[in-house]
C-alpha cells in the first residue's frame, strides 16, 4: 500500500469515528417529569443537575396571546389544583386558550404529584411562560458556568384545535417564534410538532429553524416523509416505533433520529447501539454514561 493510500484509509476511519463519537444528546422531557412537576421552572433546573443537553417542551396561548409552557392547553385533572386549593376535577374545563396568564398562574400543577411518577417531589408549581422559563434557565447557567444547553419546543396544535384551544396554526407559530426571536440564537433551538401543518409553515416561512418531526404512527419513515414534503433535520418516533433500519435510513437521508420517550436504561442502551443521535426522557438520571 502506498503512503497515500494508508493516509487515505485513516482519514476515513477518522471521519467515520468522529461521526460516531459526537455527544449523545440527552433531552430532558417537560423538564424531568419523572423528578419533579413537569414543565416548571423547578422541573428544567433539575434536569439542568443531571446533566441534560437539551430541555424538551411543550407550548400553549393564553387569552392574552402570552406563550406558556404546558402540555396541555386545559388544566389537567390529574395534577392540577384550582386557585382555592380544591383539584381540578374531571368534570371542569379550563381551556388555557380562554384564560389570561394572570388566571393561569393562580392554578397550582405540582403540590398533588402525578400517581404515574411515584419518584416525582411534591412541590408548588405553576406553568411559567416560555419567555421566563427561558431567562431562569439562561440565568442560572451563567450563574453557575454550565454548559449551554439546547431547547426542544413543541407547538401543541392539532386541526381540531384552531381557534378552540390554540390560535389558528400559522397564528400559533409566529407568537412562539417571536418570543424566541427575542430570546435565543437560532442554533439553540428546535421547533417540533405532531401537526405537520406546522412543520411545513415553519419550512417555508422560517427557513434557518431547525425542525422535528414528531410521530406516533405506522406510517414508517417514508410514509411520513411523503406526507410531510420535505425532510427535516430531526425524525422523533415513539420508541417502540422505531427500528434500526429506520435509523439507517434516517442517517442516509441526513436527519438525526431522537426517539420519545424512553426511560428504561436497557432500552435506552438498545437504542444508543442502534445509533439513535439522542435520547428524550422523563428519567434524565437514569440516561448518565450513555455513549
Amino acid at each position: 500500500m502506498s503512503y497515500r493510500s494508508l493516509f487515505t484509509c485513516l482519514i476515513t476511519v477518522l471521519i467515520a469515528n468522529s461521526a460516531y463519537s459526537q455527544v449523545l444528546d440527552i433531552q430532558g422531557h417537560r423538564g424531568a417529569r419523572g423528578l419533579v412537576p413537569e414543565n416548571t421552572i423547578p422541573a428544567f433546573m433539575r434536569a439542568l443537575e443531571e446533566g441534560v443537553t437539551t430541555l424538551e417542551l411543550d407550548v400553549v396561548i393564553t387569552k392574552d396571546r402570552q406563550v406558556v409552557v404546558s402540555h396541555e392547553p386545559f388544566m389537567s385533572p390529574d395534577i392540577c389544583s384550582k386557585p382555592n386549593g380544591q383539584p381540578v376535577s374531571e368534570k371542569e374545563e379550563f381551556n388555557i386558550y380562554q384564560m389570561t396568564y394572570e388566571e393561569v398562574s393562580k392554578f397550582d400543577c405540582g403540590l398533588r404529584g402525578n400517581e404515574r411518577f411515584p419518584e416525582q417531589e411534591k412541590m408548588a408549581a405553576t406553568k411559567p411562560k416560555l419567555v421566563d422559563m427561558i431567562r431562569a434557565v439562561e440565568k442560572h447557567i451563567a450563574e453557575n458556568n454550565l454548559p449551554k444547553v439546547s431547547y426542544n419546543i413543541e407547538i401543541k396544535s392539532s386541526p381540531k384545535g384552531d381557534d378552540v384551544s390554540h390560535p389558528e396554526y400559522k397564528e400559533f407559530a409566529d407568537i412562539v417564534q417571536a418570543v424566541l426571536d427575542k430570546e435565543l440564537s437560532k442554533d439553540r433551538y428546535t421547533i417540533q410538532c405532531f401537526d405537520f401543518r406546522v412543520l411545513t409553515y415553519y419550512h417555508e416561512k422560517y427557513p434557518e429553524v431547525k425542525l422535528v418531526a414528531l410521530v406516533e404512527n405506522i406510517k414508517g419513515v417514508k410514509g411520513n416523509l411523503k406526507e410531510l414534503g420535505f425532510t427535516p433535520q430531526v425524525y422523533s418516533p415513539y420508541h417502540a416505533l422505531l427500528t434500526k433500519k429506520d435509523i439507517e435510513f434516517c442517517h442516509e437521508q441526513g436527519m438525526k433520529v431522537v426517539p420519545w420517550t424512553v426511560n428504561d436504561r436497557d432500552r435506552m442502551e438498545k437504542l444508543v447501539n442502534w445509533g439513535v443521535d439522542g435520547i428524550i426522557t422523563d428519567y434524565p438520571d437514569r440516561a448518565k454514561g450513555l455513549k
